[in-house]
């Protein structure tokens, strides 16, 4: 759920575009159910026919007709647009649709188009076992190896399973997997030991809301809905951060005339820019390969216990039970940053009872006190005390805080707690004489969101 939090990463794309607007054909006339191909009922998904249903052990003429124009008319409509704009496509090509289109196939390969694979048949991979959907993986590269004479490098099924990307990953031999809606930009994301990019894909730049509820049934909803999304990331583009947009089409949807004239309106429009990239989807990735691959982070989530509390039981002083506590909730990689681990650890903390929070007070040191003249502070409490200048005190400064702190302890029952990082020597010594009047419940409150505070810095020490 956290992705890149609100740093996103520059992509730097060629020529300094603002936005890399990424067009995708998805090819699956001729892999959609059909008891012709095979299958037990006919195909319902994503077509002009409202309210479609499959019809079991039957062929669905209409149906099947609808499909058969995206390939015999729309195809050849949507080519002549992009290769007259001298724009490349990704086709996501259903292997056994790909298989039945050998003029629609060269067109894509002299076009320069690259061919991605939307697995072996356009149907749902939902129900499917692990071993029955890893064939068909399989058995979808090796088609679509001999249709198209080489392998696909990118990968995105659409009726997946929760399987799916784990399972393509683990096949070992694509550049990127679309199987996702969740960025802006690509990712990368560990699978089963592998780096694997994430390419996400779109479900609403898409002219398959011309099928589906809520939807367009003009196509200058389409376009003006294009549009501002373009206008709006090339925007960002220039005040913020570079980021991409996905198109995604379809040949018996965008490939008829009054849906088709709202896409040329688009690509009229993008082309008036500066500044805009309109690659194939493997060059995003052989980019984002190049400029930024996989770095190595901190997955704190994944850590068991020993090494989880090794890492973390001194964020809170001496106070390890905290990490253990936390090491038992539902941890994520939201948490594998440091406001993610803060919000853990804090949980334990505010959750645990009066006794075992005043336990992490008092294991705190005196600021200035005894322990940091002998040496005997933690790494942690020595640098924060450094860094407001505590270690370098005058006689009579120390002297001061020595009073100041017996006082206070005397008074309150844990020593005066302040996150240094916050201050300098002059402030803190403001805050100890306005504090060390206030009752014993107002600072136990105030001293307690101070152990927090420190225990934020030294988290951002660890993790970003």
């Amino acid at each position: 759920m956290r992705g890149y939090g609100p740093n996103p990463p520059d992509p730097k794309w060629p020529n300094n575009a603002r936005v890399a607007v990424q067009f995708v054909l998805n090819y699956e006339e001729g892999g959609e159910n059909c008891v012709l191909h095979g299958d037990s009922a006919s195909e319902a998904f994503l077509s002009d026919i409202p309210g479609a249903s499959q019809w079991a052990g039957q062929r669905h003429w209409n149906m099947e007709s609808i499909y058969e124009y995206g390939a015999r008319a729309g195809f050849w409509r949507i080519h002549r647009l992009f290769t007259r704009a001298n724009i490349p496509l990704t086709i996501y090509g259903v292997t056994t649709a790909l298989a039945r289109s050998p003029e629609q196939l060269e067109a894509m390969k002299a076009a320069g188009w690259e061919i991605a694979s939307h697995g072996l048949k356009w149907v749902e991979h939902k129900d499917m076992s692990e071993e029955e959907e890893r064939a068909l993986i399989a058995e979808a590269v090796r088609l679509h190896t001999e249709v198209v004479g080489e392998r696909p490098r990118g990968w995105y099924t659409g009726r997946c399973s929760e399987n799916t990307v784990r399972l393509v990953a683990e096949e070992g031999g694509f550049d990127y997997i679309s199987d996702t809606y969740d960025d802006d930009l690509p990712y990368w994301l560990s699978i089963s030991g592998r780096d694997q990019l994430i390419i996400p894909y779109t479900l609403e730049a898409n002219d398959m809301r011309f099928a589906t509820a809520p939807g367009w049934t003009d196509g200058n909803d389409f376009a003006n809905y294009l549009i501002n999304a373009f206008d709006e990331l090339y925007l960002e583009g220039k005040t913020d951060t570079p980021k991409m947009m996905t198109v995604g089409l379809h040949c018996r949807l965008i490939g008829r005339p009054g849906k088709l004239a709202a896409l040329r309106r688009f690509i009229e429009h993008i082309q008036s820019h500066e500044n805009v990239w309109c690659p194939r989807r493997i060059d995003i990735a052989e980019h984002w390969k190049a400029l930024h691959p996989p770095g190595k982070t901190v997955q704190s989530s994944t850590m068991d216990r020993d090494e989880f509390v090794s890492v973390y039981g001194g964020i809170f002083e001496h106070s390890p039970w905290i990490a253990e506590r936390a090491h038992d909730l539902e941890l994520g990689p939201a948490h594998d940053c440091a406001s993610g681990m803060h919000n853990a650890m804090c949980r334990m903390f505010r959750t645990a009872n009066e006794q075992e929070r005043l336990g992490v007070l008092t294991a705190h040191p005196d600021l200035a006190g005894k322990l940091a003249q002998a040496g005997r502070l933690t790494s942690e409490s020595t640098s924060e005390q450094a860094s407001a200048g505590l270690d370098m005190l005058t006689d009579e400064e120390r002297e001061t805080f020595t009073r100041l702190n017996n006082s206070y302890v005397e008074k309150h029952g844990f020593p005066f707690i302040i996150a240094v990082r916050d201050h300098d020597k002059a402030s803190i010594m403001k805050a100890f004489h306005r504090r060390i009047d206030n009752d014993r419940e107002t600072e136990f409150t105030e001293a307690c969101r101070q152990v927090e505070r420190i225990a934020y810095y030294r988290l951002k020490d660890l993790l970003p």
